[in-house]
């Protein structure tokens, strides 16, 4: 069965928790039109506060995309890891991981803070967007509502 991803991952510095510059990291897409990508490849997009975040379009192998996919008994088993284990906020209790049939896409985001290991740089952030899909697609699949939606966002102060 085909799996499509596509791997959003938005990055900011505290300069861009206000303002102008929070208003242009907001409007950044969660979700883009698919390209044509050939085998077990993922679609993925960077988004930096240092070019006001416009998408940077890419493939990567599929194990480089830092999510579990498994298939089994015709449905596909989706958790995406946490990386890296030392970033804020603290996860002691994930949702479980989404099964998903045939027809189905799942969009789950994960958000990330980091700071220096002597305090003295600014803290730096992350929003990851993983959209997942489960059987054949369209190109515009991931500009629509999700089938399933996981919110694992947490407050990042």
């Amino acid at each position: 069965m085909e799996i499509t991803v596509q791997w959003t991952r938005t990055s900011w510095t505290k300069r861009s928790r206000g303002g102008e510059a929070a208003a242009r990291r907001n409007a950044a897409p969660i979700g883009f039109a698919l390209p044509h990508i050939e085998g077990a490849a993922a679609h993925v997009i960077r988004m930096h506060e240092r070019d006001g975040f416009e998408p940077h379009e890419n493939e990567e192998d599929l194990s480089k995309v830092d999510v579990q996919l498994r298939e089994t008994d015709g449905r596909l088993r989706v958790f995406p890891r946490v990386q890296p284990l030392f970033a804020l906020p603290p996860r002691p209790r994930r949702p479980p991981a989404v099964r998903l049939v045939p027809g189905q896409w799942v969009r789950w985001q994960l958000n990330y803070r980091f700071s220096s290991a002597a305090g003295v740089r600014d803290w730096s952030y992350w929003l990851d967007t993983f959209n997942i899909a489960y059987g054949p697609t369209k190109p515009d699949v991931f500009l629509s509502a999700p089938t399933v939606l996981v919110n694992e966002r947490g407050p990042l102060r």
